[in-house]
């Protein structure tokens, strides 16, 4: 498919640490990398121009770990290097597929990944390379969510998709309220109002200023990255 066949030729997907990790619920599943690049792989086959941002909950998460007594500055930092872990296997399952990427890091490692700047990493784009963005924003208190959704907005993505282990948004958590909800449009404001858990507040806030719509889906479903690429209505739409 051409890229002008596509509602949204440029796209930010963020995906959670713990999607890495499948069954096992820790580190990185090798079954599960496999399926992820896959989507991946169909993306880039369709022309789009992909950014990616992965978690680090596999290996740690920074609020947890501070929460458990632990500095928050560096157990975030912690979080973040756990980050490039994850990209780094990633990179390394795409690239074995055949698929040209780069994992551009917030905090320098150039022994590992080129350090994050934004003229390099639209060049990568330009050049139809796959850009992981590791390390979050660089600075401690910040979230994953919050660093896809600046990334996203550096990048001009048309569209942040946020792969989830759920089919969207609903009025409540489905998994304690199984009576909860399917929201399949929300707006910016009923986000941040309702606390729906769309993505933390800064993320939402930062969407809502560009007016960047965000689409939750799960990406236990086969090619839903995709259809939603091409302008399908699956999962939920939080729009302005």
């Amino acid at each position: 498919m051409a890229p002008e066949a596509l509602k949204y030729p440029r796209v930010l997907l963020k995906l959670s640490g713990e999607a890495l990790a499948g069954e096992q619920g820790f580190g990185i599943a090798p079954p599960v990398v496999e399926a992820l690049t896959a989507e991946i792989r169909q993306l880039h086959d369709m022309g789009v121009a992909l950014g990616l941002v992965i978690g680090g909950g596999n290996i740690i998460r920074g609020t947890q770990a501070s929460a458990g007594g632990m500095d928050r500055v560096s157990a975030d930092y912690m979080g973040m290097l756990a980050t490039v872990i994850n990209a780094l296997a990633v990179q390394d399952t795409l690239e074995r597929k055949g698929i040209e990427t780069r994992v551009l890091t917030a905090i320098r490692m150039e022994q590992l990944a080129e350090p994050y700047i934004r003229r390099r990493a639209l060049r990568h784009l330009e050049k139809g390379r796959v850009v992981i963005f590791a390390g979050g924003t660089g600075n401690p208190y910040f979230s994953t969510d919050t660093a896809a959704v600046l990334r996203g907005i550096e990048m001009n993505a048309d569209v942040i998709i946020k792969a989830t282990k759920v089919k969207g948004v609903y009025s409540a958590d489905p998994v304690k309220h199984p009576e909860a909800e399917f929201l399949p449009m929300v707006s910016f404001m009923d986000a941040l109002t309702r606390e729906l858990g769309v993505m933390d507040a800064a993320a939402i806030s930062l969407c809502k200023e560009n007016s960047l719509p965000i689409i939750v889906l799960s990406l236990a479903e086969s090619g839903a990255v995709a259809r939603a690429v091409r302008g399908e209505q699956i999962g939920t739409l939080v729009h302005p």
